[in-house]
């Protein structure tokens, strides 16, 4: 097949038609948009000014070498790395399973811990007890990541990760420590807006709903991940 007027690249692939090609460069056009737009996008966030100093120097809890330890929030920054990213896995004491949703999305967050932890700090931090937290870690071949319980302290309330009624809510904050002070800087506020469907806060981070959306079916309306495939 010969380049269409609005061809982009030389690239055709078997069998297409011109109808196809052109709607393909269409969207391809559209792609290109988009990424100029989410690179700008990016630059405000990055351009933020510091948020406000955190209200106290959270004491979480964390197993260590089999035994629970008293972890504080200032104790997360490692030697080097100024960015602590925080994501609130839904899994409240009573809970009998974590979000299937969250739960999802720490997979992943599992898979590429090691790169991202390489550059920033990164925890999963739960309401549950965290002997709790560390059994559905095990459970789930979560061992690239660091777990923290909040379940002592007003983590949770203070950064949008539960609501008035002790509901769990799957809050992303980013800390920074700067001049030895640590400051908010970035919460997904998407999440917080009344929005039809999935409020989408963190879809950038979700390799399943991006993988999705390459496909003609798409999320689909009722599909959401579970905990497992294997109980039909």
């Amino acid at each position: 097949m010969e380049a269409l007027d609005g061809d982009l690249h030389k690239r055709h692939w078997p069998g297409e038609d011109e109808a196809y090609r052109e709607a393909r460069n269409t969207l391809l056009q559209a792609e290109m948009e988009l990424e100029r737009h989410l690179t700008a996008v990016v630059k405000l966030r990055q351009e933020l000014p510091l948020g406000g100093p955190v209200k106290e120097d959270y004491a979480f809890a964390e197993m260590v070498d089999g035994k629970e330890v008293v972890t504080r929030l200032s104790s997360l920054f490692a030697p080097g790395k100024e960015a602590l990213v925080l994501y609130s896995l839904m899994f409240a004491p009573d809970d009998e399973v974590p979000c299937p949703a969250c739960t999802s999305l720490v997979d992943g967050f599992n898979g590429i811990g090691w790169h991202l932890q390489d550059r920033i700090n990164l925890a999963i931090v739960a309401k549950s007890p965290i002997g709790r937290i560390m059994a559905l870690a095990e459970s789930r071949g979560w061992d690239r990541l660091r777990f923290l319980s909040s379940g002592a302290n007003s983590y949770n309330a203070d950064y949008g990760a539960e609501n008035d009624e002790g509901m769990q809510i799957p809050a992303l904050n980013v800390f920074v420590r700067r001049d030895g002070q640590i400051r908010h800087f970035y919460n997904a506020e998407k999440l917080y807006i009344d929005e039809p469907g999935h409020p989408r806060h963190v879809d950038r981070l979700w390799p399943i709903w991006n993988m999705l959306d390459l496909t003609p079916e798409g999320r689909g309306e009722d599909w959401h991940p579970k905990l497992s495939y294997y109980d039909k």
